[in-house]
């Protein structure tokens, strides 16, 4: 708590008092300004209906492949299932890589149409424009989708449907009239989860985007860093929180709903193989669809890290090791690589110490102070990054806290967007130990302290590990935080990529796509990882 007092609550209060009470006494003309002007509310505007739009498109792309895991067991479904994934965790900076690498004028589509048609120019013409960023939030979210829906699919009992077939229903009338009502919470909660996603991204607007398309997220990015309007970008910081706090409150909602459905039944029971040659078809079609959405952006991303002018090399790779124009104010990409991997390992430390004392807590306490301390451990993950980073420039700036040119702020930042994760991942496996074995050991003599370090800990050894990968890989790309806490001199990988892609020069484009597709290389190994290191798929996420 004390943790969060300092770190998150008074970074709040700040922006909130920078919004309302800018010198001191209350003044609401910028929050005025964000509704009568033009300006600013194309720019909320903007920021609902692309997520709206995003969020659609997705959902229509997803449904077929949730129908095809939830239904059906064929060979390869586990391996297609955690390639899915990874895009979802890749940062958001290597997912807008990727599709430059794809998609951009000097993509792989766009030179395999050229060569093959003899054209001069690139036909695929979409950078800076809102296709580009709607195809990368359906390839980001897309396994949002796949899991949530799929997975409660899969729990439908295969009874309701036999019912309504033996009392004269057709196939369309069952899906509409049992299948349907019984996954629209499912689809509703899926929905608001990848809405909030696309509602707060950042890093895929800012760098697909262009100067022409602004969310919420970039506009505080842009009134910080480019015009120093602070008081400006506490305003939005402001409404964005109101509206990210009122979208998870119904997400939670929804969730509760959810979960309130008839026994699920085990897979075994409602899966099968596809046996006839429509369903076989079915199956492979999106198993295919599947691959070539979610892997010609990857795909791309590692040919063009390998793929020069002049052939197969390994330069950019190279590059990454050098410093090409002397400077002493130059910072070299493997820099980059070295800052990112020390601050990712004390953001394992500190989310690792902060949130096992807060697991442990809470599952002694399911209820009272410990119920009403839960959802506030959580706070972090309803607050954007770019929020509690500009928060961080705004509150940590004086004695005693004056940490703005401290290198501890970048790992403090991450620490309060991971710590969250390793919370959901250990607390489960707290709460699913029996009573009656540490009581045994209170009989036999051991102390609590004793008994959690001879009982607890090894038996949920693995919990630990999966929050310890949680925190670190969400420390490598973390990417909206960092932009205002990090020093040039100390810069992440994140940070280096963009930096990369806002440069001219095929040097430069390349030390992006290679340092992208290292980052995205170690964050599918951790997460991938995770469905080994988890022990009976305990822990929420």
């Amino acid at each position: 708590m004390l943790f969060l007092a300092v770190f998150y609550f008074y970074p709040l209060f700040r922006i909130f008092g920078l919004s309302f009470l800018p010198k001191g006494v209350l003044d609401v003309a910028r929050l005025e300004k964000l509704v009568t002007s033009s300006y600013y509310f194309r720019i909320l505007w903007f920021t609902f209906w692309q997520a709206a739009v995003s969020t659609i498109l997705t959902l229509i792309l997803a449904l077929p492949g949730a129908y095809v895991f939830a239904k059906f067991r064929f060979k390869g479904k586990h391996w297609l299932q955690a390639f899915t994934t990874i895009p979802f965790v890749l940062p958001t900076v290597v997912v807008a890589a990727a599709f430059q690498a794809f998609l951009g004028p000097h993509g792989v589509l766009n030179e395999l149409l050229m060569n093959w048609f003899g054209l001069d120019h690139a036909p695929i013409q979409i950078n800076y424009t809102i296709w580009f960023i709607l195809l990368a939030h359906v390839f980001y979210n897309y396994t949002v989708f796949l899991r949530i829906i799929g997975g409660f699919w899969a729990g439908l009992q295969p009874s309701l449907r036999e019912a309504a077939s033996m009392l004269g229903a057709s196939p369309a009338q069952v899906f509409f009239k049992v299948t349907f009502p019984l996954l629209r919470p499912a689809i509703l909660t899926s929905c608001l989860l990848v809405f909030i996603f696309c509602f707060s991204s950042f890093g895929v607007i800012l760098i697909l985007g262009g100067p022409r398309f602004a969310t919420i997220e970039v506009e505080i990015y842009r009134q910080t860093v480019h015009l120093f309007n602070l008081p400006m970008a506490a305003a939005l910081s402001l409404v964005q929180i109101v509206f990210t706090f009122i979208l998870m409150w119904g997400y939670t909602a929804l969730q509760k709903r959810s979960t309130l459905m008839l026994n699920p039944e085990a897979i075994i029971h409602t899966q099968r193989k596809p046996n006839s040659f429509k369903e076989r078809m079915v199956v492979y079609s999106n198993s295919m669809l599947m691959i070539l959405l979610l892997g010609a952006p990857l795909g791309s991303l590692i040919f063009r890290s390998i793929f020069t002018s002049d052939g197969l090399s390994l330069v950019y790779y190279r590059a990454l090791f050098e410093n090409p124009i002397r400077s002493v104010f130059y910072v070299p990409p493997i820099d980059a690589i070295m800052w990112s991997v020390g601050f990712a390992s004390v953001t394992l430390v500190f989310a690792l110490i902060i949130g096992l004392l807060a697991s442990v807590y809470l599952s002694e306490k399911k209820t009272g102070l410990g119920s009403l301390l839960d959802p506030i451990f959580m706070l972090p993950l309803s607050t954007s990054a770019v929020t509690l980073g500009f928060g961080f420039i705004i509150a940590l700036d004086r004695p005693p806290l004056n940490l703005r040119t401290s290198l501890i702020i970048i790992p403090i930042a991450h620490t309060l967007v991971a710590f969250p994760f390793v919370v959901r991942s250990i607390l489960p496996a707290l709460r699913s130990l029996p009573r009656s074995i540490k009581e045994s050991a209170s009989i036999l003599g051991a102390s609590p302290l004793k008994a959690f370090f001879i009982i607890d800990l090894p038996i949920v050894g693995r919990a630990i590990l999966v929050g310890a990968v949680f925190a670190f890989t969400v420390s490598l790309g973390e990417f909206g935080a960092s932009v205002f806490v990090a020093r040039p001199q100390t810069p992440t990988m994140p940070l280096a990529i963009y930096r990369f892609l806002s440069q001219p020069g095929e040097i430069n484009y390349g030390q992006a796509m290679a340092m992208s597709s290292l980052l995205m290389l170690v964050t599918a190994i951790g997460f991938l990882s995770l469905e080994r290191f988890r022990t009976k798929q305990i822990g929420e996420f």
